[in-house]
């Protein structure tokens, strides 16, 4: 029997050493197609700037490609940094996207500045001060924009109207890894997602959401996915030297030194002359069984009915076999044989 636990893709788009960006993003369609075919729910693809670890700076960019190469995933940011934009240039940019693939696109929304203050500087259009931290005016502006209820005394109220994709739109998500985001959620009767990624300590932040969670017309009831860090192989060690790669790489980041993905052999090495450990971060690495439970832990653990996998390695063979193996654990539609159960509905926040 397969699994009620819904299986997803978050995409930073790695870049190994010696590859390039643009091999990256190519690499990026490819995984796509592959979820696609997997029977994976939705694919999203990151937001981050300034870096040579990852090619993923414009996910409005990167989605339509990835929408246009697959038929049946949900496609979308993970997030778009609101912050660096006008609520209506990323309105007009999803409504354009929905409009050209109607029930298929996601607008998940982070408030970080996904790097460094320096580059945050350089995104910014008026580098005369700092930017206003007015996120939750952001969010409402935009919110009103894509659902058509920005008062009428608004003076933007009117260009709600003249979103291209218009009938379709986006489906909005609030992402996060802190109490803030979740409270925000909440109230807001946004679907939510955690970055368990980065702070594996948020199932209280999943409990706030739903405590302060008021329906909405988008969401009658509270949504929660969890974005967890996976590496999956045929043996749980071929697993563990597979992660030296992203384990030196995050080292190196806290150090201040930003590198590509290095190969495994090398951050096989450096790990084991240099003290230090992940950081805190939860590694969820082993065999197809072992993945499986602990994937199913942290669902638990958040009460998410989706768990949204992030997977860095240096070699895009062993990404894509990951993705395989956890895919055929779970026995999603299309990762067995030719009697796989059909696919997920692509259409709502359920679906």
């Amino acid at each position: 029997m397969g699994s009620e636990l819904r299986l997803s893709v978050l995409d930073q788009s790695p870049v190994a050493e010696q590859s390039t960006g643009s091999q990256a993003l190519h690499n990026t369609i490819d995984l796509a197609r592959l979820a696609d075919e997997l029977g994976y729910h939705r694919y999203w693809v990151a937001e981050h700037h300034g870096g040579p670890l990852l090619a993923g700076r414009s996910p409005e960019a990167l989605i339509g490609p990835i929408a246009a190469a697959t038929s049946r995933l949900r496609v979308g940011s993970g997030g778009v940094m609101l912050p660096h934009y006008s609520p209506l240039k990323v309105a007009e940019t999803f409504s354009l996207l929905s409009g050209l693939f109607p029930g298929r696109i996601d607008l998940g929304l982070g408030r970080a500045a996904g790097t460094d203050p320096m580059t945050t500087l350089a995104l910014q259009r008026d580098r005369r001060h700092a930017p206003a931290d007015d996120f939750p005016e952001q969010l409402a502006e935009l919110l009103g924009l894509l659902d058509g209820t920005l008062p009428a005394t608004h003076p933007f109220a009117r260009l709600a109207a003249t979103l291209p994709g218009r009938p379709e739109r986006p489906i909005p998500w609030l992402l996060g890894s802190s109490d803030q985001s979740a409270i925000w959620a909440g109230q807001l009767g946004l679907p939510y997602a955690f970055a368990d990624f980065i702070n594996p300590r948020g199932a209280g932040a999943a409990a706030l959401y739903r405590e302060h969670f008021t329906p909405s017309p988008l969401l009658p009831e509270p949504v929660v996915a969890v974005a967890a860090w996976a590496i999956c192989a045929e043996e749980a060690e071929q697993a563990e030297r597979l992660a030296a790669s992203s384990r030196m790489a995050m080292r190196m980041l806290r150090r201040g030194r930003l590198i590509a993905v290095p190969p495994v052999e090398r951050a096989v090495h450096f790990l084991a002359q240099e003290a230090g450990d992940d950081g805190g971060r939860r590694m969820i690495l082993g065999s197809p069984g072992g993945v499986r439970g602990q994937l199913e832990t942290v669902a638990a653990e958040y009460g998410a009915e989706e768990v949204i996998v992030v997977t860095i390695t240096y070699d895009h063979a062993a990404r894509r076999r990951s993705y395989e193996l956890i895919a055929g654990e779970f026995e999603l539609s299309g990762a067995g044989s030719a009697d796989s159960k059909p696919g997920h509905a692509v259409t709502g926040i359920r679906g």
